[in-house]
């Protein structure tokens, strides 16, 4: 039975990036070559963005102390911000926060995704919402696979969402994801991007040297 077409893109990107040293959701996409000349197309943020917009109605960005910085890219790609007051609580607030504003605008599905990576290829966006969309009921979410590790964006039905809205703030993702494995629909997809995580600036650097999807 098919679902739905109420599918909202949240972006997650409101951690101190610490370890980076500098925004993440800034850092240009592609990284750029050593050249004076080069002009930034993208940054990771509205790559994110413009990713998730065609299979979406709307896409809301969760930010933290970051909020003036990213600000102007977010209303630039026609995405909406939403401010977690008190990002120290760590990722899973964000998460929830997303999750609460796209339930208040009327959307029942969200396809959620982390600002600290590079992002999926259109192909395979496409083929987590279909299969999304061709789940049966007791199927609540659709998440990549890449040679076996899970990653990101995730694609979360209506149960799904009050499961993680329903859990305590303690709670992380993949704690919630483990009581409900059964629900849990893993796609395999031919995309290295979904679980690549870009943490530091070597991380960020090696990506330079990576085969572009």
């Amino acid at each position: 039975m098919a679902r739905g077409s109420g599918l909202c893109g949240v972006v997650l990107c409101a951690g101190a990036s610490t370890r980076m040293g500098r925004d993440k959701a800034l850092l240009p996409w592609p990284p750029p070559p050593p050249s004076e000349n080069y002009v930034v197309a993208d940054t990771f943020l509205s790559a994110a963005i413009r990713s998730l917009s065609p299979v979406t109605e709307m896409v809301l960005v969760v930010a933290g102390h970051n909020t003036n910085s990213i600000a102007p890219v977010v209303y630039a790609h026609g995405a909406s911000l939403v401010t977690n007051p008190d990002p120290a609580r760590g990722q899973f607030s964000s998460m929830q926060l997303g999750l609460h504003e796209i339930l208040s605008r009327g959307r029942d599905a969200a396809i959620v995704t982390l600002v600290d990576r590079p992002p999926a290829r259109p192909q395979t966006i496409e083929q987590l919402r279909e299969a999304f969309m061709a789940s049966p009921p007791g199927m609540w979410a659709v998440v990549p696979e890449f040679k076996g590790k899970h990653g990101h964006p995730v694609v979360l039905g209506r149960e799904l969402i009050e499961a993680f809205l329903r859990a305590p703030a303690t709670a992380t993702g993949r704690d919630v994801e483990h009581q409900h494995q059964a629900h849990m629909h893993y796609l395999s997809v031919d995309d290295p991007f979904v679980t690549l995580n870009v943490d530091t600036p070597e991380d960020y650097a090696a990506l330079q040297n990576r085969h572009m999807p």
